[in-house]
């Protein structure tokens, strides 16, 4: 394959990598090649750091194979190259009454990169990440050869996948269960929560009644507010109960994005006092936030806004996204808060869920809360991110790797003690490391 020189970074852009960068277009080119140098598969690049950077060898970019292969219409199973994204599924398929069973906060995430990275969503409490909705893969491995996995062949190929960063091979095709709708309507319900205490009891209380569930907590509140907030919940709305208005179109699909952030903003742009004033429009916003809602709105409200992560500026940012256990939630919760809040680091967005029960070895999703939170790089943000590592990790959790920026080998490994089975399952199928990446190496997985 030729390749070009790329300078890439995550979705919060950062690290700049300079990378050598291919761009298969079959299958047939990954089993006959002969990689010289080590490699890593990319998607769309919507991790948020150097999950897909490679800067001592190739990067395979798979977005030109996104063909779908087949699909079985009473079923609701669709085949398809693993460069296929979320978006280009809804477009086709939503019209025909078919829905991604599992989704994250954006469509604009490829099948293979859902696979590597283990993608939940707000309904990860009901159907689980990911690996929920796969029923097998193929996938092009480090000596040329293109092997099946699934639940029963390749098993241990097939769940070492699932949160193993692309490390274990390429991915080339995807078999995944659909949903079944009727409407591509939620109906959407909104809390107001006064307090951390009143939030996590609004989240328990969804649980019974609602399949989705997302808080946005208020970044800056402090004292007895803090962990204010909203919580919208929803479930897929039937045709049968959307109102006239709806039912002409109850298959809608979104168009595509009209805004755009065309270049950085300023950095100064975000500070406290513009943080406060968008906290407030999105506690507003929130609130008002009952009745029927496009799947659009309800699952990707910053899709609509086409290049958004530039609005953080040319310095980057990150997303610190960790889970903890239920046990001790509250307490562990409100300490983290309390050390955001002094941090002198910004967060400007903080969104909480609820997890079921996970599963994989590298997969992220336990069961317990987990916080996402946007930080814009500044220089004491690394710093701060250290303590918050151990702050979690001292609460029995973890980070997510799909968006972690500055995690060290030592704290990953007391995360993720199931490494060394996932080790072995890489010596096994890449003895020579030939898959690899600059996260893999950052924390140990690959030298």
């Amino acid at each position: 394959m030729l390749f070009e020189e790329e300078v890439l970074s995550g979705w919060g852009n950062i690290p700049k990598a300079k990378c050598k960068v291919a761009y298969p277009t079959t299958g047939a080119q990954l089993s006959k090649h002969q990689f010289e140098n080590p490699v890593i598969p990319r998607g769309l690049g919507r991790s948020y750091a150097d999950q897909s950077t490679n800067t001592i060898g190739l990067v395979l970019k798979m977005e030109r194979l996104n063909h779908f292969l087949s699909f079985d219409e009473e079923k609701g199973i669709l085949v398809s190259q693993a460069g296929t994204s979320l978006e280009e599924i809804i477009e086709f398929l939503g019209p025909r009454g078919w829905f991604p069973l599992i989704t994250p906060g954006t469509k604009f995430v490829t099948l293979g990169g859902a696979i590597a990275n283990d993608i939940h969503g707000k309904a990860h409490h009901v159907d689980g990440s990911f690996i929920a909705c796969v029923n097998w893969f193929t996938i092009a491995l480090a000596d040329g050869r293109i092997v099946k996995a699934s639940r029963e062949e390749n098993s241990d190929l097939f769940y070492a996948n699932f949160g193993g960063l692309g490390l274990l091979g390429t991915i080339l095709t995807v078999s995944i269960q659909l949903r079944k709708i009727s409407s591509t309507y939620f109906r959407q319900k909104a809390v107001v929560a006064k307090n951390l205490e009143e939030m996590l009891a609004a989240i328990d209380a969804a649980d019974e009644e609602y399949t989705s569930s997302v808080a946005w907590i208020d970044s800056l509140a402090t004292g007895k507010r803090i962990g204010r907030g909203v919580l919208t919940m929803g479930n897929l709305a039937s045709v049968d109960e959307l109102p006239a208005s709806l039912k002409t179109d109850p298959l809608k699909i979104g168009k595509r994005p009209k805004l755009n952030v065309p270049v950085f903003l300023p950095e100064s742009a975000l500070n406290t006092f513009t943080v406060r004033i968008l906290n407030s429009i999105i506690n507003w916003k929130q609130k008002s936030g009952n009745g029927f809602f496009h799947y659009d709105n309800f699952f990707y409200p910053l899709d609509a806004i086409m290049n958004w992560n530039r609005g953080y500026g040319k310095r980057g940012f990150i997303q610190y996204q960790f889970v903890i256990p239920i046990t001790e939630g509250h307490k562990n919760i409100t300490e983290i808060l309390k050390a955001i809040a002094s941090s002198g680091c910004i967060p400007f967005l903080n969104v909480l869920k609820k997890f079921g029960k996970g599963q994989g070895l590298l997969s992220f999703p336990k069961e317990g809360y987990t916080f996402a939170i946007d930080f814009p790089i500044t220089k004491n943000l690394k710093a701060f991110t250290k303590k918050l590592d151990q702050m979690v990790l001292d609460a029995g959790g973890r980070i997510y790797l799909g968006k972690d920026a500055f995690l060290d080998e030592q704290t990953f490994k007391a995360m993720y003690p199931e490494f060394e089975e996932w080790l072995a399952i890489k010596k096994k199928y890449d003895p020579t490391n030939i898959y690899t990446s600059d996260l893999s190496r950052r924390i140990g997985l690959t030298k």
